[in-house]
C-alpha cells in the first residue's frame, strides 16, 4: 500500500510517498481502508517536530481519517468489517490503510461523505470541548473568534451559532470574514497582517475593541496566538474567558498577567487531544451530539479544497500558506 512519509526532519517538501506493508490488526485495534483524511494544523507542526507529541521517524502525518473498516483484532465488538467509521488517529491517516486502536473509531451515518467526516472530529471536537467544557459558553453571551475562517474558527463559528451566542469573526480578509458570515456569524472584523511594532499594536487593539463593543466579549477564541493576542485580550469583558486554542501564526505569545488581573478574567487552555484520552466517556457522549448537529443541519464542514494522496504534501503545504479557508481534505 501507499503511505505519505515524514523521514526527517522539515516541512511538506521533505515528505515521500512510499510502498509500505499493510497492517495488520493487532488486540482492540481496526483496519481501516481510508477514504479521506481531514489536513490540521498540527500537521504542518508534527513533521517539523513542532508539536506536542514527537512520533519516530518514519511515520504518516494526518490526525484525523475516514474509510471502511478492513479488518478488527481481538476483542473489538463495537465496529465490524464493512462500518464506515471516522476516527481521530493522531498521526499515521495519510495512507491507503491504517491499523489503530478501535476504540478512537466512530461509525457514522450513510448520508455522511467521507470527505465531510474526515472534516469532521478534530475541528468540531476541539470546538466543541472548548465552548461547552472549558468557556460554558451560553445564548446571549458574545464570543469573538480569532482565525475564524480556518478548520476549528469556523467550527466555533457555527457552534456559537447553535448555542446560540453573539459571534464576531475576525479574519485577516473579507472574504474570509464573508464565509463566516455565511455560516453564522453576527457580525466581522477585518484584521491586519503582521508584523506589528508597538502602535500597531494598540490600533489592533482598538480595532478588537470596537469590533466587540463598550462591554467586551464575554468568550474570546485564539486560534492563532502571535501578536494578536495581546490585543485581543485587552477587548474581553469583566470575567470573561481567554480560549488558548492554537498559535496558527507563529509565535506562541507572552501576556502580561496583569491584564488578567484588571479583566477579571480567565485564560483557559484547551487541549482536545489530551482531554479526549482522559475523558473517554465523554468524548463519546460529544461526538454523539455533534453528529446530531450534523444531522439537524445545524453543522457542516466547509472542505474548500481536496488534493489526491500523491499529492497529499502540497495539501499540508497550502494549509501552512494561511491561504485556505475551512478545511483542507485529502482523498484516497
Amino acid at each position: 500500500m501507499k503511505a505519505l512519509l515524514s523521514k526527517a526532519v522539515g516541512g511538506p517538501e521533505t515528505l515521500v510517498l512510499e510502498d509500505v506493508a499493510s497492517p495488520v490488526a493487532g488486540p482492540g485495534q481496526a483496519v481501516v481502508s481510508v477514504k479521506a483524511i481531514g489536513v490540521n494544523f498540527p500537521d504542518v507542526l508534527i513533521i517539523e517536530d513542532k508539536y506536542q507529541f514527537k512520533p519516530e521517524r518514519p511515520f504518516s502525518p494526518g490526525g484525523e481519517i475516514s474509510g471502511i473498516v478492513k479488518s478488527v483484532g481481538e476483542g473489538v465488538t463495537h465496529v465490524k468489517p464493512g462500518d464506515r467509521v471516522l476516527g481521530n488517529t493522531g498521526w499515521g491517516g495519510m495512507a491507503e490503510e491504517l491499523a489503530l486502536d478501535a476504540a478512537r473509531l466512530v461509525k457514522i451515518p450513510d448520508a455522511m461523505s467521507f470527505e465531510d467526516a474526515a472534516a469532521f472530529i478534530m475541528t468540531y471536537g476541539t470546538s466543541w470541548h472548548a465552548l461547552k467544557d472549558r468557556a460554558q459558553l451560553k445564548a446571549g453571551q458574545s464570543m469573538l473568534v480569532l482565525g475564524a475562517a480556518g478548520g476549528v474558527g469556523l467550527a466555533a463559528v457555527e457552534l456559537g451559532k447553535a448555542i446560540g451566542a453573539n459571534v464576531i469573526a475576525a479574519a485577516s480578509s473579507q472574504e474570509k470574514v464573508d464565509l463566516c458570515l455565511s455560516r453564522g456569524a453576527t457580525s466581522g472584523v477585518v484584521y491586519p497582517k503582521g508584523p506589528f511594532d508597538r502602535e500597531s499594536q494598540k490600533a489592533l487593539g482598538a480595532l478588537f475593541k470596537d469590533a466587540t463593543g463598550p462591554n467586551g466579549a464575554d468568550v474570546i477564541y485564539d486560534a492563532i496566538g502571535d501578536a494578536y493576542a495581546e490585543p485581543a485580550l485587552r477587548s474581553i469583558a469583566w470575567e470573561g474567558k481567554y480560549l488558548v486554542v492554537g498559535f496558527a501564526a507563529g509565535e506562541i505569545p507572552k501576556i502580561p498577567l496583569n491584564l488578567a488581573l484588571l479583566k477579571g478574567c480567565e485564560i483557559v487552555g484547551v487541549f482536545w487531544g489530551a482531554w479526549v484520552g482522559k475523558n473517554p466517556k465523554r468524548h463519546q457522549e460529544s461526538v454523539a451530539e455533534l453528529l446530531q448537529m450534523y444531522a439537524d443541519g445545524k453543522i457542516k464542514p466547509h472542505v474548500s479544497e481536496t488534493f489526491p494522496l500523491a499529492e497529499a504534501a502540497k495539501a499540508i503545504e497550502h494549509l501552512a500558506s494561511r491561504k485556505a479557508m475551512g478545511k483542507v481534505v485529502v482523498t484516497v
